[in-house]
């Protein structure tokens, strides 16, 4: 089965790299890289001295319990670098890698309610993908590192 990275929204990015205000209308915080932060916009990890932004996102659009918000980080300069939305971006043992070697899917169904979650690795992840988007309710899936529980990236069938 196909699948599509979606990128983070352009409103928060233009938001927090123009305003300096997160989805919790709260100033960022601006800092440089020590290397390896996962920068969210480019799903890479960050190269030492590259000028980050930490802000508060929330990857939903209907309230409810389930809407979440959490810190991630973005370049604070826009670049014209890109990302394969059709490939998961798995380790390969270089500094900026994005994922580890443990992850979480969650799969959601329309109304932004958890249907499924799973511990995954780079050896099952494309497994799990088709599992949840062979179910006609999962409406998308979204990746979260293991450890912290970060948002990662969201996930959705190609058309």
């Amino acid at each position: 089965m196909k699948y599509k990275i979606m990128p983070l929204r352009a409103d928060f990015l233009d938001k927090v790299r123009i305003s300096g205000i997160d989805d919790q209308n709260q100033e960022v915080e601006i800092s440089y890289a020590v290397g390896g932060e996962p920068c969210r916009d480019v799903l890479r990890g960050a190269k030492p001295g590259e000028k980050l932004i930490l802000a508060s996102y929330c990857p939903f659009t209907k309230s409810g319990p389930y809407k979440e918000y959490g810190p991630i980080f973005v370049l604070a300069n826009q670049g014209d670098e890109s990302f394969d939305d059709t490939k998961l971006p798995l380790p390969t043992g270089v500094d900026t890698d994005y994922l580890g070697n443990i992850f979480v899917l969650k799969a959601y169904c329309e109304n932004e309610r958890i249907l499924d979650s799973k511990l995954s690795n780079p050896e099952n992840a494309n497994m799990i993908l088709n599992e949840y988007f062979s179910n006609d309710k999962v409406s998308f899936v979204i990746a979260r590192y293991a450890a912290y529980g970060c948002y990662s990236f969201r996930v959705q069938r190609a058309v």
